[in-house]
């Protein structure tokens, strides 16, 4: 009996914050001193820890995950700015330029036929597509979802809106050293850690708004429970009728 391959498993949420914070904040802050790893190769080393892990799971991912993408991009960035030594300024309008850009190309998709926020939110990892596409088609409801999707749209852009204002704030207030010395090293881990309290609690709340208008939105025009629409409750159900077909 050949048996089907199992699907990468859900990584740990720990391991992520891991890598991609803890460790990172700790090079920076406690090992640029010259004693230690020197301002510039903390910098490297510190960096290469969230940029190989991005790296990681598109690879084994097999597939470019748009926001795992901007985070490489953005990590990279703020590494080549301060191994260069350019001034604090830049790295504050690169904080907050990601976010807003990422916010412009979300509503700029809207003229578009493939809207991001699609991509981004209504994916299979969460929902079941295409019980959910059938749905709102049995119900006649296609036209008035993408017309509640624009709403949604604005909402979810408003979250890096916000970030991005927070972002260039955080950035002026804790970089003030000179720009390759070890205390703007030190700033710099500092700024990233703090980023993922002063930054992420405020946007989570807004794309946790956001997220609870889809599940209601979707519930209302399919007329389907929300459990019947999760892509969790859809994997569960396909043992159960594989093992019968087996029996």
């Amino acid at each position: 009996m050949s048996k089907e391959k199992s699907e990468h498993k859900q990584e740990n949420p720990l391991i992520s914050i891991g890598v991609n914070v803890i460790i990172p904040v700790v090079i920076l802050t406690f090992l640029s001193k010259e004693k230690y790893l020197g301002p510039v190769w903390a910098l490297v080393v510190g960096l290469l820890f969230p940029i190989g892990y991005g790296l990681r799971t598109l690879i084994r991912d097999r597939k470019a995950d748009f926001m795992s993408i901007i985070g490489i991009i953005s990590v990279t960035l703020t590494g080549v700015f301060g191994i260069l030594k350019l001034p604090p300024e830049y790295i504050a309008i690169k904080e907050a330029a990601i976010p807003l850009l990422i916010g412009l190309a979300i509503i700029g998709s809207l003229k578009t036929p493939f809207p991001l926020i699609k991509k981004i939110m209504m994916t299979e990892a969460l929902f079941d597509v295409e019980r959910l596409t059938r749905a709102l088609k049995e119900k006649g409801n296609e036209v008035v979802f993408e017309q509640r999707l624009v709403g949604l749209t604005w909402g979810f852009a408003s979250s890096m809106f916000l970030s991005s204002g927070l972002n260039y704030a955080l950035a002026k207030i804790m970089l003030k050293s000179e720009p390759g010395s070890e205390a703007f090293i030190a700033e710099l881990g500092k700024m990233t850690g703090l980023s993922h309290i002063v930054i992420l609690i405020p946007c989570m709340a807004v794309m946790i708004w956001v997220m609870n208008k889809l599940f209601n939105t979707l519930t209302e025009l399919t007329g389907l429970p929300l459990d019947d629409l999760l892509a969790a409750r859809h994997r569960k159900e396909e043992p159960t009728s594989a093992s019968v077909e087996e029996g």
